[in-house]
């Protein structure tokens, strides 16, 4: 878990190395303080300096505090994870440092406010005052003994003739036990002098000031230091020589102050001259404590915040981590893995949020390569469902439809995603033409509600009538519940069948009918030749009129058989490159320039792979239908017109007759079906059956404005030629 980085570019790494430096800076420097104010000289040198420091210190850890405030207040309104859990962990530390350490500064307070009063009692100072007093007395009386010595001593040299002052100086040393006496005269060179083993070499002379005192008849007493020798008694008096030739002499006595009593005294006048100024300082010792004890406590808790700041971003940096790896998870994304740094909780945390994300990686790495392999199962089944030919229809439980292949679109002529969803008894609502199949489909299974079933079903769609081969049939429940609709278009095996049995009757028809009319007619040409003229002339007459009533019968028996002979003997075709155009221009010659015939005839119109006799047979054939259906119009008109599409020729011939009955459009291409008083009703049928030899597909149709259209497609010479390769 990285340290993050702030907004001013300072990390969290850094942040704690400089709370660390300024808490260790911040205890030496209290620590100086505290040194500082119980040594006057360290106080006197320094206090300033380090009291400069401190407050430098305690302005740095306040600006670093600020900006850790700055930094979550940041953090906060950019939604970091974790940012009130750091505030609130803050708050708690700065609390528990605040709260003890605000009564810790109470109380100290107060205790150097009592101590710092009690160092000034009364009592103190006069003992110390006494103790001084004492010290100084025996001094003084050690000083007057000394001086009455020295007096002793001038005294008794200025009786002494100046010739006998060096022997009497040393007797008078002895005998007053001093440790060094020297005679001087009173410009101060050096006459005589004597001073036992501790002696120095050489006298210390007294200077101009003390001769003068002298001079003026004033003995000097004073408790000095000589050099490094110590304290010493220094008595200086005039030596007054009876002679008046003379001038005075000088007398200097130094004895050594009793090293205990030295001692003793100069630690009095200490600990007094301390105790003076610190009695006149008082008020600045109150300040100068509480000074350093609000620094040490400001430190002790702008150090408390900061390392607060610091563990609270350590403690919530996991938790950010699982944040976001959380995050990262509810987007699907399962790479996240936080190392784990510690043993506690939080590690423990960290640790089971790791397996649990390998625990879902996994997982859904299984489910992706389930997933995979039922989406390729389930391409693989919709390869097949697209390209059977067959319809293939599931519904579920509710007979509600679930998917729709192609081919089931395609054969009821409806767009796949409008029944999607839909029970069958809704589908008319969407498209009219499926009233009839979806009421059959819809009885079937509920007639068969755990059973096959299998149904032949005419559906009318948009074009033509249909001929469906339904079978329905229950999902097993171990796989999922529903039923599953399969159906196939058998309208052209239904009508191959239909053909193939009328080519077999028409055949037979032919067979068994054709030759006994031959006898039939010679017989009844027989009869009238040899019986004619026999009879009267009535009964001639009637007999020839019978003769030829059987003769025209069979005549026209035999163009009925022989229209079955060629329906059932329909030549193959020999599909060549055909103009369609010229074809037609060949037809209309031999109707000469008849005025009811008009040509829409497409320019560059690509020619069809085509038997050239046999398509001249159809348009003959529908041209000859069409003025059939215009001899009650008062007007006839015909159009035909030709064009392409789609690599298709498309032949179309409209008339303005009254049309065809619904009953005979059902049934219009079936051999017998006509409705013309005098006709076999084969001429359609041969048509469709030579349109169907060139892979064309020929549709009639009323025309809302009266009348009937036929629209004949063709494939075009190049689709015509793969056509055939195929076949």
């Amino acid at each position: 878990m990285g340290a993050g980085i702030g907004p001013a570019g300072v990390d969290n790494e850094s942040v704690k190395y400089l709370v660390l430096l300024s808490f260790i800076v911040g205890a030496g420097l209290v620590y100086l303080l505290s040194s500082a104010s119980a040594n006057t000289d360290l106080f006197a040198h320094n206090f300033p300096l380090l009291l400069g420091a401190t407050g430098t210190l305690v302005a740095a850890m306040l600006a670093l505090v600020v900006y850790q405030v700055v930094q979550l207040r940041r953090k906060m309104r950019a939604g970091v994870f974790g940012t009130k859990l750091t505030i609130r962990l803050m708050l708690v530390f700065g609390l528990m440092a605040l709260l003890p350490g605000a009564v810790v500064y109470a109380v100290s307070v107060q205790f150097l406010s009592k101590s710092i009063e009690s160092w000034f009692d009364v009592r103190v100072d006069t003992a110390l005052g006494s103790g001084l007093n004492l010290g100084q007395a025996a001094l003084d009386n050690l000083q007057r003994e000394l001086t009455v010595k020295a007096d002793s001593m001038a005294q008794r040299l200025a009786e002494t003739p100046a010739s006998a002052h060096a022997v009497e100086l040393n007797l008078l040393r002895e005998q007053y036990n001093i440790q060094e006496a020297t005679l001087f005269t009173e410009r101060g060179k050096l006459i005589s002098f004597a001073g036992n083993e501790r002696s120095g070499l050489t006298p210390t002379a007294p200077d101009n000031s003390i001769l003068l005192q002298v001079r003026q008849q004033q003995t000097y007493a004073r408790i000095e230091n000589v050099g490094d020798r110590g304290l010493y008694m220094r008595v200086v008096v005039p030596v007054n020589l009876l002679s008046f030739t003379e001038n005075i002499r000088v007398l200097q006595l130094l004895q050594p102050v009793p090293k205990k009593l030295a001692d003793d005294a100069e630690a009095v006048r200490l600990a007094y001259q301390d105790y003076q100024e610190l009695s006149l300082s008082r008020l600045g010792l109150k300040r100068l404590y509480g000074l350093t004890l609000t620094l040490a406590m400001v430190l002790a808790l702008l150090a408390t915040v900061a390392l607060a700041f610091l563990i609270s971003e350590q403690m919530a940096a996991p938790l950010r981590a699982l944040a976001k790896g959380t995050r990262a998870v509810a987007k699907g994304d399962f790479s996240q893995m936080h190392p784990v740094n510690s043993r506690d909780e939080l590690g423990m945390l960290t640790q089971s949020f790791n397996r649990m994300t390998r625990q879902l990686s996994e997982a859904r790495t299984t489910a992706e390569e389930s997933r995979a392999q039922i989406e390729k199962s389930r391409a693989y089944l919709e390869t097949i469902l697209g390209n059977l030919t067959s319809g293939v229809v599931a519904f579920d439980e509710q007979l509600r439809v679930r998917s729709i292949n192609p081919a089931a679109a395609q054969i009821l002529g409806v767009d796949a995603d409008v029944l999607r969803g839909m029970q069958p008894y809704q589908w008319p609502a969407q498209a009219p033409q499926l009233a009839d199949f979806a009421h059959a489909i819809a009885s079937q299974f509920q007639a068969h509600p755990d059973a096959d079933w299998q149904q032949q079903i005419e559906y009318r769609g948009n074009q033509e009538k249909r001929m469906l081969l339904a079978r329905g049939t229950r999902l097993p429940s171990g796989i999922d519940s529903g039923c599953i609709l399969v159906f196939d278009d058998i309208t052209h095996l239904v009508r191959a069948q239909r053909d193939a049995a009328w080519g077999e009757v028409a055949r037979r028809l032919a067979h068994e009918i054709k030759n006994p009319l031959t006898p039939i007619q010679l017989s009844a040409e027989r009869i009238e030749h040899k019986f004619a003229s026999k009879l009267n002339p009535a009964d001639a007459d009637t007999l020839r009129r019978s003769t030829q009533t059987i003769v025209n019968q069979v005549s026209a028996m035999k163009e009925m058989v022989n229209a079955f002979a060629e329906y059932a003997k329909t030549p193959r075709a020999q599909l060549l490159p055909v103009n369609l155009n010229a074809l037609i221009g060949e037809v209309l010659d031999l109707y000469g320039h008849d005025a009811a015939i008009h040509l829409q005839l497409a320019d560059s119109l690509p020619l069809v792979m085509g038997d050239a006799k046999l398509l001249r047979q159809i348009i003959h054939n529908l041209l000859q239908n069409a003025q059939d259906a215009l001899v009650d119009i008062a007007q006839p008109h015909i159009v035909i017109s030709t064009g392409s599409a789609e690599h298709e020729v498309q032949l179309i011939i409209t008339d303005n007759g009254s049309g065809l009955p619904e009953q005979v459009m059902e049934r219009l291409f079936e051999p017998y079906a006509t409705t013309k008083p005098k006709g076999t009703g084969l001429g359609l049928a041969i048509v469709k059956k030579i349109i169907e030899e060139h892979h064309g597909i020929i549709r009639m149709e009323n025309r809302a404005e009266g009348g009937v259209a036929v629209c004949i497609r063709l494939p075009a010479a190049e689709q015509a030629g793969q056509v055939e390769q195929v076949a």
